[in-house]
C-alpha cells in the first residue's frame, strides 16, 4: 500500500476499537446465523481481539422464524454463562415488519434496544402493506424504529430515505456493505447514504465467522472510515 493510498486494511485502520456491534446474528441455534456455542464463542473473541467492546445480539424475529422472547432470553443467558470475555454482551431482535410484528407490538411482546430502539426490517425487494402506518404504529407505542442495512433494499431511492428521515426513522448501516459484500450497487447506496449522514449507527450483521475474517481484510476509504458511526 503506497504511503499516499486512499485506503486502508480495515483490520489495522482502528475502526473496530471501542465500538458497539448493533446487529449481529451470533446468538447460536436460533435464527440463520450461527449454529452452535463453539462457533458463537469464537466470533465473540475474535471481534474482541479486533476492538469491540459491546455486541447486540439481535437474532430474526418473523413468520418464518417466530423465536417468542422467552425462549431468546434463555439461549442468551446460555451465552452469557459460557462467555468468559470482556465484551458487553445485549439482546434485542431484528423484526420483521409483516404480522407477527404488528401482534407483538400490540402486546408489547418485543424486545428493544436501548432507547426503546426497535431494530426492524422488511424484504429486500418491496414494502410491507402501509409501511408508513407500521412505523407511526411503532412510535405511538413508545419505540422508535430502527431501520436494519437500508442501503440493501433495492425499492427504495434518496427520496423514499429522506422522507423516512424527516419521519425520525433512525438507520443502521451494515459495515461489510462497503466493503461490497452485498454486489456493487448496494455499496453505492451504502457511500451515498453514508456521505449524506443519514446512520445513526452501524452493525456487522454477522452470520458467520469467515465473515467477519473477511471484513478485517478488506480495505474501505479513509475517509468513509472516518465517517462510520
Amino acid at each position: 500500500m503506497g504511503l499516499f493510498s486512499s485506503k486502508v486494511k480495515l483490520s489495522s485502520s482502528g475502526l473496530f476499537d471501542g465500538r458497539t456491534d448493533w446487529h449481529c446474528h451470533i446468538l447460536p441455534g436460533v435464527d440463520d446465523g450461527f449454529g452452535d456455542m463453539e462457533d458463537s464463542l469464537a466470533a465473540l473473541a475474535l471481534m474482541e481481539r479486533a476492538g469491540y467492546v459491546s455486541v447486540w445480539m439481535t437474532p430474526h424475529i418473523m413468520e418464518d422464524i417466530p423465536n417468542s422472547t422467552a425462549a431468546l432470553r434463555e439461549r442468551f443467558s446460555e451465552l452469557e454463562r459460557s462467555y468468559a470475555g470482556g465484551m458487553k454482551l445485549r439482546l434485542a431482535s431484528e423484526n420483521m415488519l409483516d404480522n407477527l410484528f404488528l401482534e407483538r407490538l400490540e402486546r408489547g411482546d418485543l424486545l428493544p434496544m436501548d432507547g426503546n430502539r426497535l431494530l426492524v426490517e422488511t424484504s429486500y425487494f418491496s414494502p410491507p402493506v402501509d409501511m408508513d402506518g407500521i412505523l407511526a404504529a411503532i412510535k405511538a407505542k413508545g419505540y422508535f424504529p430502527l431501520l436494519a442495512h437500508p442501503e440493501r433494499y433495492m425499492y427504495m431511492d434518496m427520496k423514499r430515505y429522506r422522507q423516512l428521515k424527516s419521519d425520525e426513522v433512525e438507520f443502521q448501516l451494515s459495515i461489510p456493505a462497503l466493503a461490497g459484500s452485498y454486489g456493487p450497487e448496494v455499496k453505492l447506496k451504502a457511500e451515498k447514504l453514508l456521505e449524506a449522514g443519514m446512520y445513526e449507527c452501524s452493525g456487522t450483521d454477522l452470520h458467520r465467522i469467515s465473515s467477519f475474517e473477511h471484513l478485517l481484510s478488506a480495505e474501505l476509504k479513509k475517509k468513509y472510515i472516518r465517517s462510520i458511526p
